[in-house]
């Protein structure tokens, strides 16, 4: 409407929507959200540098009241809210969060807890010295000013800067439509880049990561890998995975604890601890006893304390996973070049600072060369003045007026008005000789510098030799080491590529108390002898479950109700000899009253691959091991078991091999494994053997030629028989007797097909643990009570036996 002239203008609403959001949008994206490439500055860090400087709040003056330089911008540069200023110079004097900060903070200035800072009428400022590198040279009409928001005021529309701060301190913002965040550096490294680029224009991108390694941190912490900072510094555009400094310690009281020192750049810690809280409360992450936050004036430290039967890379891999302290740094090299947005590779950040560098050093030397060239004027009409001093002098004194004495000196001795008005200021302690002789030699050292600054003008090569004179000097005042260090990226690699693949013992209690403990824990004795204490257990808790795997492979946990359960080997934790382990309640989801049972490892899941289960009832079943294949907590059923069953063994299989049940009556049965179809998970199986009232079976194995069925029982007796000795028959009969049962050997607890140099471990219900060769154990007909292999107290009985090889049938 235009109402002066009374008329009424039509205007299409979508015309003047869209008009009006892209000026807002252009508003936003050149005035507010973005940095400049050539000093990596948005306008409110420009303006508080520029304001500082003007009011004289320099490194080496006293401290001045932020809201003081608060009001300096805001009346002068930036007509906005005062907590924009504020909030902008708050984060300029944060050490974790500029890379090199351009103001000086005195007071509180917030932390990485995310505690706010303290009002601005309490806290100081002051520009440090990094910043005053930004405004070295200002006032030598290096750079353009533009009016300020009302004309009154002149501000510069980039800084100087004298380092390459866009990389260096890095950037974030969100425009209209866009946004940038870019990551800070190391000053050290950017210098050299520029350097180097310097040097070859056309240097590529490996030639520069050679020196800029990638971002460096304020909070140090690590990155993974180099493909995000790769991708960033071709293609403007990348990823980058952070990832906290921490370490596992054992304390003095044995229980491990995970140290946390440096965090990943603009995690906030105490949102941190309260997130790995409240994991723990649900349980999300279980086996950390107590986590406190120990940080001070001397750094970072927050401490997890962890139950003693806890892995700790375990414990530290599911923090990474679910917590801050491994986090993403989406990177996008985006700034104002000539006004305008663009998304920029690394090559044309350093291109564009460069070129800047290269105005301001051609602008300051036409600024010193037309202050040289005015020097030397003034100097030579002095030298005039000087040479004709006695009518100078008498021309001056018959002058009535200053007008009329310069008038006369310029038409008598042909000088400029500015070399007259030098004249008439001279003292006349200049008339001596001394002062004579310095008029000379300055206007000789003046004519010497203006040829240089006219030769600077004249090649580029040495106005790029001044840039890299003074980047030097920039790099050896403010350059430090770098704090990020940059490590493989461990976030693609599985649990068990940290973790040393070594053989191990697991053993499993019948109370379920399971450890690790490294396979050389036990030293090989002589048939016979007493053992050593390889497990400390409750009362009236013994070993039932005993296997030689490695930290790498699976375990799969068969339980009593026909379930099966899995855990890689180095998520079980390593205990010592004695020590009794971990329940396994605090490893797998088992329901109420479910117990362990079996226990196998496997190394990989094929397709021609089965796995052999036998019960308590002398109920077999066959089922290809694809089918168990699954990450899922809760478990799977292995088989359907009667209400009165229990399965008592396992076996890995590849569905051609013979099979042989052992039962606690000294009887025992071989079949063809082909006897027994394959069947599904949830199937009951078939009949391996036909028992007695009071006979269970409790052993079961692959029977394998030229070798030999150990049989064990629980007073300690034990023998090998040949396998020739155990014909095949049909599936499902009462079988051969396997061994002489009578009070003095007791019931048999275990059978196991063994071969010539293996070896053998026997544990017992007081968890007493002997090895010995297989060798050393007689090798005597079926229908025999066999020899004592181990000697056991008088209410110690053997619980099970292990074959040391037989991981190998994995």
């Amino acid at each position: 409407m235009d109402f002066g002239l009374g008329r009424v203008l039509p205007v299409k609403i979508e015309d003047e929507m869209q008009n009006s959001y892209i000026d807002y949008a252009m508003s936003v994206i050149v005035m507010r959200a973005l940095p400049d490439v050539r000093d990596g500055l948005k306008p409110v860090h420009r303006r508080i540098m520029y304001a500082m400087h003007e009011a004289g709040m320099g490194s080496n003056k006293p401290y001045k009241k932020s809201a003081r330089i608060v009001g300096e911008v805001l009346g002068k540069y930036h007509p906005h809210g005062d907590s924009s200023v504020y909030e902008a110079i708050v984060r300029m004097a944060q050490d974790f969060s500029s890379r090199y900060m351009l103001a000086d903070g005195h007071g509180n200035f917030g932390s990485v807890d995310g505690d706010s800072a303290a009002a601005m009428r309490y806290t100081e400022v002051r520009m440090s010295k990094v910043a005053e590198a930004m405004l070295q040279d200002i006032e030598k009409e290096t750079v353009d000013f533009a009016p300020n928001y009302d004309e009154s005021l002149k501000e510069p529309t980039v800084l100087p800067s004298k380092l390459p701060n866009l990389l260096v301190n890095g950037s974030s913002g969100i425009a209209v439509g866009m946004a940038t965040n870019i990551p800070p550096h190391n000053l050290n490294e950017v210098v050299d880049g520029v350097l180097l680029m310097i040097e070859n224009p056309d240097v590529t991108i490996e030639e520069l990561m050679t020196v800029i390694k990638g971002p460096d941190f304020p909070t140090a912490g690590l990155i993974l890998g180099q493909e995000g900072i790769q991708s960033a510094y071709r293609t403007g555009r990348g990823v980058v995975k952070m990832r906290a400094q921490a370490r596992a310690e054992v304390m003095s009281n044995g229980k491990p604890r995970i140290l946390v020192t440096e965090l990943p750049y603009q995690v906030n810690k105490a949102r941190l601890v309260e997130k790995i809280a409240e994991l723990v409360r649900d349980k999300t992450v279980e086996g950390i006893t107590d986590l406190r936050d120990e940080s001070d004036r001397n750094g970072m430290r927050v401490v997890i304390e962890l139950r003693r039967d806890i892995n700790p890379d375990v414990i530290l891999n599911q923090l990474y996973k679910h917590t801050q302290l491994q986090e993403s740094f989406g990177i996008i090299m985006l700034a104002l070049v000539d006004g305008r947005p663009r998304v920029l590779t690394l090559q044309e950040v350093l291109y564009y600072y460069i070129e800047h560098q290269k105005d301001v050093i051609t602008r300051r030397t036409r600024y010193e060369l037309s202050k040289a060239k005015a020097r030397a004027h003034i100097l030579e009409g002095l030298t005039i003045a000087l040479d004709h001093i006695d009518a100078v002098i008498k021309t001056i004194r018959g002058s009535r007026t200053a007008d009329i004495a310069r008038a006369g000196l310029m038409t008598g001795f042909n000088l400029s008005e500015k070399q007259a008005q030098a004249i008439l200021d001279l003292r006349l302690q200049r008339l001596t000789g001394l002062e004579r002789e310095k008029i000379e030699e300055e206007y000789q050292e003046i004519l010497k510098t203006i040829a240089w600054l006219e030769s600077v003008l004249a090649d580029e090569t040495k106005i790029l030799n001044i840039i890299k004179e003074e980047l030097i000097e920039v790099k050896r005042k403010f350059g430090d080491a770098r704090r990020t260090r940059i490590t493989a990226d461990f976030s693609k690699l599985a649990m068990e590529d940290l973790i040393a693949e070594e053989d191990v013992i697991i053993t499993l209690t019948h109370n379920n108390y399971i450890k690790r403990m490294p396979i050389d824990t036990y030293k090989n004795q002589k048939r016979g002898g007493r053992g050593v204490t390889g497990m400390g257990t409750k009362e009236e808790d013994f070993v039932e479950n005993m296997l030689v795997t490695t930290t790498h492979h699976t375990i799969l946990f068969f339980t009593s109700r026909g379930r099966v359960y899995r855990l890689k080997g180095y998520e079980i934790a390593e205990s010592s000899r004695i020590a009794k382990g971990t329940a396994i309640i605090n490893l797998l989801q088992l329901e109420p009253n479910e117990k362990i049972t079996a226990v196998i490892p496997i190394q990989k899941f094929t397709a021609d691959r089965f796995l052999f289960m036998a019960t308590r009832k002398g109920i077999v079943k066959k089922t290809e091991l694809m089918e168990f294949d699954t990450t899922r907590k809760g478990g799977l059923i292995a088989i359907t078991l009667d209400d009165d069953d229990d399965l008592i063994g396992v076996k890995l299989t590849d569905g051609t091999r013979y099979v042989i049940l052992g039962t606690s009556a000294g009887m025992a049965i071989s079949f063809a494994e082909g006897d027994v179809r394959s069947m599904g998970r949830n199937a009951r199986g078939v009949r391996g053997i036909r028992l007695k009232t009071t006979d269970v079976v409790v052993g079961m194995d692959n029977l394998k030629r030229d070798a030999e069925v150990l049989t064990v029982t629980e007073e300690g007796f034990g023998k090998r028989t040949a396998t020739s000795e155990y014909r095949s028959q049909t599936r499902g009969g009462k079988g051969l007797i396997n061994m002489k049962v009578t009070d003095k050997t007791g019931s048999v607890v275990g059978l196991k097909v063994v071969r010539p140099g293996q070896e053998l471990m026997l544990i017992t219900t007081e968890g007493i643990v002997i090895r010995t060769n297989v060798d050393e154990v007689s090798v005597i007909s079926r229908n025999t009570q066999g020899v004592k292999l181990m000697r056991t107290d008088l209410n110690d009985k053997v619980a099970s036996l292990a074959a040391m090889d037989q991981k190998a049938d994995t």
